[in-house]
């Protein structure tokens, strides 16, 4: 690592950062006696520590962010050279990056027309709620409001989106929350709510209806799920789910809105998620890898359907979407995610997403032979989850306090930086989370597999 010679290089960085900043999910009391950690620097898959130790990160920045992977100086170059031209202006203006991004973003969503700029996956959410509630106002007199979601999906951290999140830890302490948000079951056939039964993909899909119909078809205005279930322990729908919500949706005149804030950018081997299932969304939200945290930028994009419902009336100065996002304006994140996407084709890491996404899947299939706690393997692409059981019999979760030791050690012991549920499930985080950056190979993943099997043998002995 350049720049890096020993430990006290960065002592006055620790300080400051132990003296001010507040940091994410995270309990500061450990910070009285031990040092917080820094990230100096990122290289491909591996960052560098304050003490100059390496790490192979296979959670894409933390929060599978990092789908391009890190020291990407073109995308850098062409954020700087954006800055320097035109930094940014309101989002009632266009900008050249915007406009050039929008086609590019439009042309890998057929069926999608519109695409609106904000800065985070909790506010492209906010924005898609916006959208629900004034087309029930000016279409449905008000009334067709509600906002269904699903039990361990999540769809950001402000209060509505919040609101809208199927993880009752995250959300704990933070209520009351807004009003017309409604749950329906989640659709983990490994934790099935049924009971063994025949087709569960459509049976978990029924449930929407069951739902839809208690609360009454004409107060349900929109349904938002992940294509596949992230950080409430990768959960790939079961066959026979897509088809039958799609058929719902239609049937009960429900927006379908998908939250590609995980899934987008070629996280699952698509360029999203949804697209591996034949559906046809009204709404998509994406964040996360839109510009593989190189810039700030988040996307809620519709149909020109949805998009035509809010010029209707000209002449109705409340009929417009009357919403803004100030760093929507920015023109870093479009620029970045330009570049974003022309390293995703050029390096054909969609391709190697789905190559490297099996050999991973295998592999924890592999652990899973090999350790009890094991329970279950399951993912999509370079997105994958080891679900941990203290009995493989009755399914009894792994306790969240030993899960996190395999976490720990993994970190410590061997360098390599793996995720988890954790804080958001009661009693069930339990899943180890994997989403290394799309250019992994087989060496990388050989080293998250040995680290997370000997920590497992180490932990569970």
């Amino acid at each position: 690592m350049d720049g890096v010679s020993n430990q006290n290089d960065f002592q006055e960085v620790v300080e400051n950062d132990r003296a001010h900043v507040w940091h994410h999910l995270s309990q500061h009391k450990k910070f009285e006696t031990s040092d917080p950690l820094i990230i100096i620097e990122g290289k491909g898959l591996r960052v560098w520590n304050q003490a100059g130790r390496e790490h192979l990160d296979a959670v894409s920045g933390g929060v599978w962010t990092v789908n391009v992977g890190y020291g990407r100086a073109s995308i850098a170059d062409a954020v700087r050279d954006q800055l320097v031209k035109m930094n940014f202006f309101g989002g009632t203006t266009g900008s050249i990056p915007g406009a050039m991004f929008s086609e590019r973003l439009i042309s890998k969503m057929p069926g999608m027309s519109r695409v609106y700029y904000s800065n985070s996956g909790s506010e492209a959410n906010e924005k898609a709620y916006k959208i629900v509630r004034q087309i029930a106002h000016n279409k449905y007199g008000g009334k067709k409001h509600k906002i269904l979601y699903r039990e361990r999906d999540y769809h950001g951290t402000t209060i509505t989106a919040l609101s809208s999140g199927g993880q009752e830890e995250r959300k704990a302490q933070y209520g009351p929350y807004t009003p017309g948000f409604v749950s329906v079951p989640h659709c983990l056939e490994y934790r099935s709510q049924w009971g063994d039964v025949e087709d569960y993909g459509v049976r978990a899909a029924n449930a929407i209806e069951e739902v839809i119909l208690r609360e009454g078809a004409d107060t349900v205005g929109a349904l938002i799920l992940e294509p596949v279930t992230a950080g409430g322990g990768v959960i790939v729908p079961p066959d026979g789910y897509w088809p039958r919500v799609q058929e719902i949706c239609k049937k009960y005149d429900v927006l379908l809105i998908i939250d590609e804030v995980v899934c987008g950018m070629g996280r699952t081997g698509e360029w999203f998620g949804y697209q591996h299932y034949g559906i046809e969304p009204d709404m998509v939200t994406m964040a996360k890898g839109v510009a593989s945290g190189y810039a700030a930028i988040s996307c809620t994009v519709t149909t020109e359907e949805v998009f035509n419902m809010f010029k209707a009336d000209p002449n109705d100065h409340m009929s417009y979407f009357r919403d803004i996002s100030t760093f929507g304006g920015c023109t870093a994140g479009p620029a970045a995610a330009l570049e974003n996407m022309r390293i995703l084709e050029e390096e054909n890491l969609l391709e190697n997403t789905t190559n490297m996404g099996e050999y991973l899947l295998d592999a924890l299939e592999g652990l899973k032979a090999k350790h009890a706690v094991a329970g279950e393997a399951r993912g999509k692409g370079l997105f994958c989850g080891l679900e941990l059981v203290s009995d493989r019999d009755t399914k009894e979760p792994l306790p969240e306090p030993v899960v996190q030791q395999i976490v720990g050690r993994c970190f410590s012991e061997h360098a390599v930086v793996i995720g988890s549920t954790n804080r958001s499930l009661p009693g069930l985080n339990n899943t180890l989370c994997l989403s290394p950056a799309l250019i992994a190979t087989k060496s990388d993943i050989d080293e998250i597999i040995a680290a997370i099997d000997e920590s497992m043998t180490y932990v569970t002995a």
